[in-house]
C-alpha cells in the first residue's frame, strides 16, 4: 500500500506531460494528497453516477452527485446534483429506476461541462465511492473520449473496505450484504431514496464515517490504509 499512491503520483506526472490544455491538464497539475496524512485530514469527494448500464464503453451517464468530506464531516454546502444531457433514447427501465425523464435529460448539462466540473471538484482530493470501479471506469472513459487520455484517480471504496473487514474476521458473507443500503443498515444508518446520485453520494460519505468510527483505531489512521487496491 505504501507504493500505491507513489505509483499513481508517477502516472499523474507522466500523463501531465501528454495532457492537452484544459480541464484534464488542470486536474493533473495538482499533486495527489499525502498518503501518510491522516485520512480524516484528507479532502475526499464522495461521488455517485447513475448510468444506463455498467459498461463504460457502451452505456452512458445519466446523472452525477457529489459532496466533499473533510475532518470527519460531510460538507452539505458542497453537495451538487446534475442530470447529464444525452441525445440517446432513455429506455423504460432507466426512467423507472432512476426517475429521470426524457425532458430532464434533454435539458441537462452536456457531458463536457459535467466532466469539467467533476475534475475541478476532484482536483487535490481522493474519490470516495461505493463500488468505485463504476465511477472510475465511467469518468476515465469520458475523459478518454473528450481529451484522449484516461486520468489516474486515487480512490477509496467503501464496498471494498467492508469486504476486507469481513475477510479479516473470516466471516462468510453474501454479495448482497455488501450493497450500500445493507451496509448502512448494519451500522444503524437511515435508509435514503435509492438510485439518486446525490443521495447515494451522501449515503456513501456517511457509511465511510461509520466505518471509521467502528475501526477502533488507537491513533488517526493514514490515507494509505484505505486507498483502493488495483
Amino acid at each position: 500500500m505504501f507504493g500505491l499512491l507513489f505509483n499513481q503520483e508517477s502516472k499523474r506526472r507522466h500523463l501531465l506531460d501528454k495532457a492537452p490544455e484544459g480541464p484534464l491538464r488542470d486536474y493533473l497539475e495538482q499533486s495527489f494528497p499525502d498518503k501518510a496524512a491522516p485520512v480524516s485530514d484528507t479532502a475526499l469527494l464522495a461521488m455517485d453516477f447513475e448510468t444506463s448500464g455498467l459498461d463504460a464503453k457502451h452505456d452512458h451517464l445519466l446523472s452525477v452527485g457529489y459532496v466533499t468530506l473533510l475532518h470527519n464531516q460531510v460538507a452539505l454546502d458542497t453537495a451538487h446534483h446534475q442530470i447529464i444531457h444525452s441525445k440517446r433514447d432513455m429506455d423504460d427501465d432507466n426512467i423507472t429506476i432512476h426517475h429521470i425523464t426524457h425532458d430532464q435529460v434533454a435539458q441537462g448539462m452536456t457531458l463536457p461541462q459535467v466532466v469539467e466540473s467533476i475534475l475541478q471538484q476532484l482536483k487535490g482530493k481522493v474519490l470516495l465511492a461505493h463500488h468505485a470501479a463504476v465511477e472510475i471506469g465511467f469518468l476515465q472513459q469520458a475523459c478518454k473520449n473528450l481529451y484522449g487520455l484516461a486520468p489516474v484517480i486515487p480512490a477509496i471504496d467503501t464496498m471494498q473496505l467492508a469486504r476486507q473487514r469481513l475477510e479479516r474476521r473470516q466471516q462468510p458473507f453474501k454479495a448482497n450484504e455488501l450493497r450500500l443500503f445493507n451496509l448502512r443498515k448494519q451500522y444503524g444508518l437511515p435508509r435514503y431514496q435509492a438510485h439518486n446520485a446525490l443521495m447515494d453520494a451522501i449515503a456513501t460519505a456517511e457509511l465511510f464515517l461509520a466505518q471509521l468510527a467502528h475501526g477502533n483505531y488507537q491513533k488517526p489512521p493514514p490515507l494509505k490504509n484505505f486507498l483502493l487496491r488495483p
